[in-house]
Parts: C-alpha cells; structure tokens; sequence
C-alpha cells in the first residue's frame, strides 16, 4: 500500500474528511470529525491509527511493524509501517479498526448520520 491507495481506501469510507490540523506536512482522516488516521507527508511509508488496548499489545507482540503511536497515546494509537510484512488486506483492516473504533465513540444521533 502507498500513501495513494491509503488516501484512496480512507475516502471512499461513509463522512470522512481529509484536514491539515497540523500544518501542511501531516495528513489526517476524520470521521465526523473525529481522527481515526494520520500519515506524514514527509514520511509516507508509516501511518498512525487508534487500536483497541489489547489488541494494539498483540498486534505490537506480533509484528515489527506494528509500534507504539508515534507522538501519540501510545494506549491507544499505533504507528504502522507499510513496508514491511504486512499484507494490503491486514493494513486495510487495521484501517477498519480504528475507523469503527471513532464510529463507536461517536454519540448515537451521529453514528445514525453514517447508516
């Protein structure tokens, strides 16, 4: 995965919105508002997405690849590096978790926008 089919994969999900909070060097991904995956622009072979606690110490346990969130919480956020052994299909649902994640954090009246 590039940071092209990244970008491509995150925008084709129900409200999100692509936003430079952090000036024009980070790329973040918000459902309704809320961050669910951020990348650098001057470094796109990693990007950051939330994790459930547990699941973010075995995928760390599991893969190099997988890294405490980079100027992150790192409880709940990971860095994943695309570069590495990781297929598409596992980047993309790391993806899907950290996107249904936000969704679930999200008051009832907005997860209802997204049906």
């Amino acid at each position: 995965m590039n940071i092209e089919s990244l970008r491509d994969y995150c925008l084709a999900k129900a409200s999100v919105a692509e936003t430079m909070p952090f000036g024009p060097d980070t790329l973040v991904f918000k459902v309704l508002d809320k961050m669910f995956l951020l990348v650098g622009l001057n470094n796109p072979e990693s990007f950051n997405v939330k994790c459930d606690p547990e699941k973010g110490v075995e995928l760390r346990a599991e893969y190099e690849e997988v890294q405490p969130g980079y100027h992150m919480n790192k409880i709940h956020w990971n860095t994943i590096y695309m570069n590495g052994r990781l297929t598409e299909q596992q980047l993309k649902e790391m993806i899907d978790h950290s996107y249904d994640l936000v969704v679930s954090g999200l008051p009832k009246r907005k997860q209802d926008l997204l049906k």
